[in-house]
């Protein structure tokens, strides 16, 4: 963070002059004008001292959610509603600079001013504004006894980020309502500390398949994020965090298979611990998974982190029909709209929201049940995906 705290400044300092034309062109009012600053010079400092608070405290972390929320808030609007600026600085340099039209600068704030509300609306009920994601997958070797076998799958819950006990049960009753043949959870089921679960045991618990819960662990999951009195400690937490998953009543799956049994044929279901590129641990390991799976079996992976898919699954000796990832949150910020989705995240993960297809399998990456750092979602709201299977005659 520290290094990239000049790019930072710079950034907010290039969109504040560029979107203060605006500001100036409506009004002339020194303390309009000392109030715009004012805000922005608070913010920085916020940023400055956050960074240099105790590395891993709860003070800094709050403070970071705060300042996060904070910044988008101020920033998006302006940023998104530059370009008009641009366009008209673009027509003023061959008409010789004149004055700005004050008709542009209406629209440039008015248009921030909604961005405005969106961002607000994300920051305050955003992080329940739980949305139904619904795709129907078609298999020419799905067992027949599967034909219109549903999945309902939640991911990246972060309980140690809830507060809204009315709000998480809003999610969970909407789970419950899809009255799915199986729920999948594909990981991080808290921040760091498996203690962070103990308000929600019995909400969790509620949950309700026929068929059964089944889960696996995410990159927050192992405590790797924060400083343990001793190895043994950090042990002890992921110990209980496993007894958790069985105590809500998901089979947590650590490398290994379980068959799925329906008038007398069956499908596979497989578990991996995590695996991620880059600075990601890979504890996961498919191979181990597979190991005692017939290689003509119906396949469907959970695996919390996309990059595992291109990184090893694509190409693995047995065919996983379909993965199920998280982790990525859809960066819990960005655009879906008429078809459009966008998000700052699609530069760092090839696959990071909703249905891929590649060598005949699928990988869907959910944008996340929970929210973590951004206390909120704008956007990019969070999502209960039911996926239905289907058999291709």
């Amino acid at each position: 963070m520290a290094k990239r705290l000049p790019l930072i400044f710079l950034l907010w300092l290039v969109t504040d002059i560029y979107f203060y034309q605006t500001v100036k062109t409506l009004s002339n009012s020194s303390t309009f004008i000392w109030f715009y600053w004012l805000i922005d010079l608070l913010l920085m400092s916020g940023i400055v001292a956050a960074i240099f608070v105790q590395r891993g405290s709860s003070i800094q972390q709050t403070l970071f959610t705060w300042l996060m929320g904070l910044m988008l808030l101020t920033f998006v609007p302006r940023l998104f509603s530059l370009p008009i600026l641009l366009v008209e600085d673009i027509t003023r340099l061959f008409r010789g600079f004149p004055p700005r039209a004050i008709w542009v600068s209406e629209l440039t704030f008015g248009i921030a001013t909604v961005l405005f509300l969106i961002v607000l609306f994300g920051l305050t009920r955003g992080r329940h504004f739980y949305r139904v994601r619904r795709e129907t997958l078609y298999f020419t070797d799905l067992p027949e006894a599967f034909d219109g076998f549903t999945i309902t799958q939640i991911t990246d819950v972060h309980s140690g980020s809830f507060s809204d006990a009315d709000g998480v049960q809003k999610g969970l009753d909407l789970v419950n309502a899809q009255h799915s043949d199986v729920i999948l959870f594909t990981g991080d089921l808290v921040n760091n500390q498996a203690s962070e679960m103990d308000r929600w045991i019995p909400a969790f618990e509620e949950l309700r398949a026929p068929m059964g819960k089944f889960s696996v662990l995410g990159n927050h999951d192992y405590g790797d994020y924060i400083r343990w009195e001793s190895t043994e400690a950090k042990r002890a937490n992921l110990n209980r965090l496993k007894q958790i998953h069985a105590e809500i009543g998901f089979r947590l799956l650590l490398d290994e298979a379980i068959t799925l049994q329906k008038n007398g044929q069956s499908i596979t279901l497989l578990g991996v611990e995590n695996w991620g590129k880059g600075g990601f641990h890979k504890y996961g390991d498919l191979n181990k998974a597979t190991a005692s799976v017939p290689d003509k079996a119906f396949k469907i992976l959970m695996s919390h982190d996309p990059s595992h898919w291109e990184g090893v699954i694509l190409d693995h000796h047995q065919h996983i029909h379909l993965t199920l990832s998280g982790h990525t949150h859809g960066m819990q910020f960005g655009i879906e709209l008429f078809g459009f989705k966008w998000s700052p995240i699609k530069y760092v993960y090839k696959q990071w929201a909703g249905l891929y297809q590649q060598k005949g399998r699928y990988l869907y990456v959910n944008r996340g049940f929970g929210f973590l750092g951004l206390k909120g979602r704008i956007g990019m709201w969070p999502e209960i995906a039911v996926i239905t299977l289907k058999r291709q005659l």
